[in-house]
């Protein structure tokens, strides 16, 4: 059993795939930021969300869900299209460079343009 204060990391290659039990993890995944994305972050409430930006795309559409994370006090951030494989979380977190990151996000040390690996809690469990 691990200490309360150490999150798990939990790599999935979509977002949909969080549930309860992942509450307070370090949750890299290889979806789009957008609001439909984020609506499942929020119910599975981890410490902080990893999305693709998607390219942006349209009005911003691609990382839409980071804004309205932050205003559930989540923290959440994209990395690049260009750095990371959309839908592989494993690619997210092995050569993701971050391209946007929320308030809440900054707050845990997260900067877009830097590599997100290096970026994460050094306290997160890692998967066996």
């Amino acid at each position: 059993m691990r200490a309360p204060h150490t999150p798990a990391l939990r790599l999935v290659d979509s977002i949909t795939e969080l549930g309860p039990a992942d509450a307070g993890c370090v949750a890299v995944s290889g979806s789009h930021g957008g609001l439909s994305s984020a609506r499942y972050a929020l119910a599975a409430h981890p410490l902080l969300s990893v999305f693709n930006d998607a390219g942006v795309g349209k009005d911003a559409a691609g990382i839409a869900g980071l804004a309205w994370l932050q205003g559930h006090g989540l923290a959440a951030c994209t990395v690049s299209h260009m750095s990371a494989c959309i839908g592989l979380a494993k690619s997210t977190l092995d050569s993701g460079v971050v391209s946007h990151a929320n308030e809440a996000a900054r707050a845990l040390g997260i900067e877009p343009g830097k590599a997100l690996l290096p970026q994460l809690p050094t306290t997160i469990r890692r998967p066996a």
